[in-house]
């Protein structure tokens, strides 16, 4: 007799159930990188929204009064002539740098970090130790030209740094550590084997430089040219500080006039960051366009860029020269006024004190401008290291996850598109009404440096992971180790030098930043930029030169710090 095999009720829905097990991470996946982008939306997108919204309030009254002035069009071709002068400065020094320091013999190593040093060095305090050296008058520079015989017979000039070529000039200067940057990384990635084979072909070091070097650098300089030009476009302490009195205008500082004039006119100050706007979104897709294979980004095999056999006197010469220009001759002009009781053309050695620095110590706003320096900058960073692995992880894994990918990618690239003061003036709108008001506060002093460095912490750790390729993940999840375990036992200590090279750098640019923070602070809100852009308002220059001297060893203890816990190459990594 024939006994009936009964099949358990439960196993039809088990395939079912162990779907519903296999779906459900990914679901939850989703759904957290969802809130994640939902809180990046609210912070990066609607800040623009909101201006955008109200230069079109009133029948677009906002473009009206911007580009209805008489001006506009010597403001818009001083904002273009700023970026592309710029840009030509950093690109060739940078490149120039870049494959100098690839020439350096080993003995002279060291001098690879000194084009990265600038970095360390405050924008505002680069530009007022120039300006220190050379105003038309009391400029210690110019003072010491005037002794020629070409100029012996004027009492002020000959170079006038409150002009449009020179502020370029000075622009182009701060932006070539940053093409150096993204270059050298590049020709660290070129094999040796076609330099080699240049020099066996008998070809010179120019002819190696524009043959061989420049054709397979073009992925590292479209990048490093596009963020040049974007923060060309986007300078703020440049033409600020030296262009102000003297009638040269951006539309960055058009944008920082409307606001704080009284009364503001937000409209206005929305519709002259427009074209910024709208510059930067178009140069980021276009970049996406040409550099989408993210794989350039991975370790290959194969021997490095070969290092120089021999004295490469030219190297050493052009990397110590840039290096006397763009750091040493500004920081003595800070050092001569911040020991002179006042800014004048002469100098007198027995008049040389250090009450200025002790003027600044007994000060709490000069105290507490430092304590908020650090803390924001701090803050910002200690949310945007996790923030940008996700957003990295994201990207790099996230395949599953294609459009929420592409919100990601686009909303962490919009900041390094945008200029900061843009920035600056949506938070000021934003945080000055309900929901939330935070106008004034540390707060929004940290959302707004958030923003700001969320590309940084973004693709450095995304560089990484993209090297590291998917081998350690998945010998990881083989083993049964969650992605959380997998992430704190594997990741994080492999991806150690590039996380704290993200901290140092985001920590320099942060204590450095002034454009945003210039819109956000309130008079018992200071940073230490925003502090020194009021001395030199009331035309306290030695304490301006003093306060720009702290912003410095402020960064330097910073960076002394991160490379004490990370290690020499923490710079380099950069």
């Amino acid at each position: 007799m024939a006994t009936a095999t009964m099949t358990p009720p439960s196993t039809p829905t088990e395939p079912a159930q162990a779907r519903t097990r296999s779906v459900s991470p990914q679901w939850r996946a989703r759904i957290g990188y969802a809130a994640v982008l939902a809180v990046l939306a609210y912070l990066v997108v609607l800040p623009m929204v909101r201006l955008q919204m109200l230069a079109f309030e009133d029948g677009a009254a906002g473009y009206r009064a911007q580009y209805g002035r008489f001006d506009i069009a010597k403001t818009l071709g001083t904002t273009a002539s700023l970026a592309l002068g710029s840009l030509v400065i950093a690109m060739v020094l940078g490149t120039l740098l870049a494959f100098a320091a690839s020439r350096l013999p080993a003995k002279m190593g060291w001098l690879r970090i000194i084009p990265i040093l600038p970095i360390v060095m405050p924008a505002v305090a680069s530009i007022v130790g120039w300006a220190f050296l050379l105003s038309p008058g009391p400029g210690y520079l110019n003072v010491v030209l005037r002794l020629l015989p070409w100029w012996s017979g004027s009492d002020s000039g000959p170079i006038d740094i409150y002009t449009v070529p020179w502020i370029i000039i000075l622009t182009g200067f701060g932006l070539t550590s940053f093409v150096y940057l993204f270059v050298s990384s590049g020709m660290q990635n070129i094999s040796s084997e076609h330099l080699e084979a240049a020099q066996t072909s008998g070809s010179s070091t120019v002819g190696i430089f524009f043959k061989i070097v420049l054709p397979l650098l073009r992925p590292s300089l479209i990048y490093g040219g596009g963020i040049a030009l974007l923060l060309g476009l986007g300078q703020f302490t440049g033409p600020l500080l030296l262009g102000q009195n003297s009638g040269v205008k951006v539309l960055t500082t058009e944008m920082y006039s409307r606001v704080t004039q009284s009364p503001s006119d937000f409209a206005a100050a929305a519709a002259a960051g427009s074209p910024l706007v709208i510059f930067g979104i178009v140069l980021v897709l276009v970049q996406k366009a040409l550099l989408g294979n993210q794989t350039r980004f991975v370790t290959h095999g194969g021997k490095a860029f070969a290092p120089s056999t021999g004295r490469a006197t030219w190297a050493t010469v052009t990397i110590s020269v840039f290096a006397l220009f763009a750091l040493v001759i500004p920081l003595v002009g800070l050092v001569i006024v911040s020991l002179s009781p006042y800014w004048s053309g002469s100098l007198s050695w027995s008049l040389l004190t250090l009450d200025n620095f002790r003027t600044l110590l007994s000060t709490d706003a000069v105290v507490q401008s430092v304590l908020t320096s650090v803390l924001t900058s701090l803050g910002a960073v200690v949310i945007c290291i996790p923030l940008g692995y996700l957003m990295a992880n994201l990207l790099v894994r996230g395949r599953r996850f294609k459009i929420l990918a592409t919100i990601a990618d686009l909303m962490t690239a919009l900041p390094l598109g945008i200029p900061a003061v843009i920035f600056g003036v949506g938070f000021l709108l934003t945080y000055t009404e309900p929901p939330f008001i935070l106008y004034g506060t540390r707060t929004v002093i940290v959302l707004v440096y958030i923003v700001l460095m969320l590309p940084f912490a973004t693709r450095m750790q995304m560089t990484a992971m993209l090297s590291l390729g998917n081998t350690y993940n998945e010998a990881s999840a083989t083993s049964g180790a969650s992605p959380f375990v997998t992430t704190m036992r594997i990741m994080l200590p492999l991806m150690r030098p590039t996380i704290l090279s993200a901290v140092a750098l985001m920590f320099i640019l942060l204590t450095h930043e002034f454009a945003a923070s210039l819109l956000v602070r309130a008079s018992t809100t200071q940073v230490m930029g925003t502090l020194l852009f009021d001395m030199w308002q009331n035309g306290s220059y030695p304490l301006v030169a003093a306060m720009a001297l702290l912003m410095t060893a402020v960064t330097t203890i910073g960076v002394a710090i991160a490379m004490l816990v990370g290690g020499r190459n923490v710079l380099s990594k950069l």
